[in-house]
């Protein structure tokens, strides 16, 4: 099973840091936000890694390269300009379904983990491992991380009942805030051409529809880091714990 970071947005509101620097290697403890999340994956066992990029892509292979140093086997799935999160993983879906040509074993699996790049969080993404086999007996296409709603998106977005997920407006229970963290089946993707933009939030009300989204509600640390001062506010917080 291949894990998937989501590295190819320009990261306006990251400007002027991200002028000059991909916002997957700007850096937050010490090392780029990305190497935190290809370590934590190469933990738990997820060691076959795709990579989108656009905006300034080449510095993020340059930094990357195939992934060696960390125990990982990266694959690069390069966009001329940013496809959105769905184009992005429609475009790399057959990087995602292959076969590891660093392995003696054929088999391949219609499921795959999804990161965005740009969060800060100490998930241990192992139990996902389990989770994704139930996706298909339980006809979900998607299994997403839920947190509570940080200040910065205060209305939430989804509602999370009995492990699914929906967009209820009926005020019983609160919406969360979606992680960016998420288990996806390629059915999911399966119309979208290669190379078109898409977004996820539709596909994903989509499958709502006939419940076929499930999810959990992730109690760790988790923060978005969509401007210089969170990404200050992470960088302090890292070199601390350590």
């Amino acid at each position: 099973m291949k894990a998937m970071i989501l590295a190819a947005g320009r990261g306006e509101r990251m400007r002027p840091l991200t002028d000059t620097c991909p916002k997957p290697l700007l850096q937050a403890g010490g090392r780029p936000l990305i190497v935190w999340h290809i370590e934590a994956l190469v933990r738990a066992g997820f060691t076959d890694i795709v990579i989108n990029h656009a905006h300034l892509g080449h510095m993020i292979e340059a930094a990357l390269g195939d992934g060696k140093q960390w125990g990982a086997h990266i694959s690069y799935s390069t966009e001329t300009e940013a496809l959105e999160t769905a184009g992005g993983i429609a475009n790399a879906l057959q990087l995602l379904t292959s076969p590891s040509n660093h392995s003696n074993t054929s088999i391949t699996s219609d499921t795959f983990l999804v990161v965005n790049g740009d969060i800060a969080c100490d998930v241990d993404f192992a139990p996902l491992r389990i989770t994704a086999k139930e996706m298909a007996v339980k006809n979900r296409l998607a299994h997403l991380l839920m947190v509570p709603n940080p200040v910065h998106n205060p209305k939430g977005d989804f509602v999370l009942r009995d492990n699914t997920i929906s967009e209820e407006e009926t005020g019983q229970l609160p919406r969360l805030t979606f992680t960016g963290i998420g288990l996806y089946r390629t059915e999911l993707f399966a119309h979208i051409p290669r190379g078109e933009k898409a977004k996820l939030a539709p596909l994903l009300r989509a499958a709502m529809q006939t419940k076929q989204v499930g999810g959990e509600l992730f109690a760790g640390r988790w923060m978005d880091i969509g401007t210089p001062e969170r990404l200050t506010e992470l960088d302090r917080m890292l070199r601390f714990d350590v």
